[in-house]
């Protein structure tokens, strides 16, 4: 039996598999280039903005249509199908959607950030006169009335509050919340799934029932008086499966590639959550914290029903009443003077700029994610690989000197 192998022409398949060649003297040729904006992109843009406010205000004119959010729904569409129109005479059916999808996208994305400083300008703006005043900062309400001006009078006494109940919080959401977390990823089982099912649910607990529980609970059952404490109490239980749930979420991404190395060098169960799960869910477990943060100081009713209200500076969280940012915000609008709507909005943008500080601190204690260095850490570490070749090469060195003398090899 015998096979017949046609014969290959090389010189055919070397002109289809090399690159084509380079002349010295000629210009290198460009990657190409696949993201970023092109000049096209940006006049079909342009057009179908300047052509959708035409024909929207066309239509308002001839036709009986008024208001102004009803002009920018109207333009929004025209600007759609008009952009759509546009890109379809460069490109494709697939391209044309995934322009469309990407401008709609854009499009909401700007609509979030434009709401955001919306909130944001509008809270200073209204509580300017309050803000600029020092004492804003440095004094309480008790020796100021409604009627008194923004020269008296501040929030001292709703930071100091504020900044004592979540502290408190605080220190019993992180212990809890960490470990379970851990307990809910390292030892599955009914029981496990039990408490990720209770977990899940409690997310959509109400603020208010939160703080009925602690008052019925707390100061009804036992006799104990509203007070700083109770309302800590009352935020940790809305803080806590929010923190449980996204530091849930960050654990299940560390690879377990890592885990099963450290157990094959020896590590036990506990000696690599310690040294391994935690350090390397450490930037994300720092964000579950940041959202049980933001969740708790910025809550109301629980701080109502749980911690009374005062006008006074108040730092013992066990006695007496004490009131927070939230809730100061909540008491000055409510007044029909301007003076203290002013406070209310003054209050809302400290509260903001607490927060704000807050994040930062948080975001700096947790570092950067797994394998990012800061600049000091890069630093270090080249140090130490310079150190490390230092002395690899004096072995090698010594290690040939130590070769020479015994064979006689120069």
């Amino acid at each position: 039996m015998s096979i017949d192998i046609e014969p290959t022409n090389f010189s055919t398949l070397s002109a289809v598999t090399t690159a084509p060649s380079w002349t010295p003297g000629a210009p290198e040729p460009r990657p190409r280039k696949i993201g970023g904006l092109r000049r096209t992109d940006v006049l079909a843009v342009a057009g179908a903005g300047i052509g959708s406010l035409g024909v929207t205000a066309l239509l308002f004119t001839i036709l009986p249509f008024s208001g102004a959010l009803g002009f920018i729904l109207i333009a929004y569409l025209f600007f759609i199908a008009t952009y759509a129109v546009l890109v379809s005479m460069d490109e494709s059916r697939v391209a044309i959607r995934d322009r469309v999808a990407a401008t709609v996208i854009h499009s909401i994305a700007f609509l979030l950030l434009l709401a955001l400083i919306f909130v944001v300008v509008f809270t200073v703006i209204r509580g300017w006169q309050a803000l600029v005043n020092a004492n804003f900062y440095t004094q309480d309400m008790s020796g100021a009335g409604p009627l008194d001006p923004l020269t008296m009078g501040g929030i001292l006494h709703a930071i100091v509050g504020t900044l004592i109940i979540i502290a408190i919080a605080l220190i019993i959401v992180i212990p809890l919340g960490l470990a379970c977390a851990v307990y809910l990823n390292e030892m599955p089982g009914p029981f496990a799934r039990l408490v990720r099912t209770i977990t899940e649910a409690m997310t959509a607990l109400p603020s208010i029932v939160a703080g009925l529980f602690i008052y019925a609970s707390l100061i009804l059952a036992f006799g104990v008086q509203k007070s700083g404490f109770a309302a800590a109490l009352a935020i940790s239980v809305m803080m806590l499966p929010i923190m449980i749930r996204s530091a849930d979420v960050v654990l299940r991404l560390v690879p377990g590639s890592l885990k099963e190395a450290a157990f094959a060098l020896g590590s036990g169960q506990w000696s690599t959550i310690w040294r391994v799960t935690l350090p390397t869910a450490k930037s994300g477990l720092m964000t579950s914290i940041i959202l049980g943060t933001a969740l708790g100081i910025g809550e109301t009713a629980p701080v109502l029903l749980t911690a009374g209200f005062t006008a006074s500076l108040n730092t013992n969280p066990i006695e007496g009443p004490m009131i927070s940012l939230p809730l100061a915000t909540w008491e000055f609008v409510k007044s029909p003077e301007p003076s203290m709507i002013a406070r209310g909005f003054g209050t809302a943008a400290t509260l903001m700029l607490l927060v704000v500080i807050l994040f930062a601190i948080a975001r700096f204690l947790g570092g950067r994610g797994a394998g990012n260095l800061s600049p000091l850490q890069a630093r270090r570490a080249k140090s130490r690989s310079k150190r490390d070749l230092a002395r690899m090469e004096t072995n090698r060195i010594e290690d040939k000197s130590v070769f020479a003398n015994l064979t006689g090899i120069t």
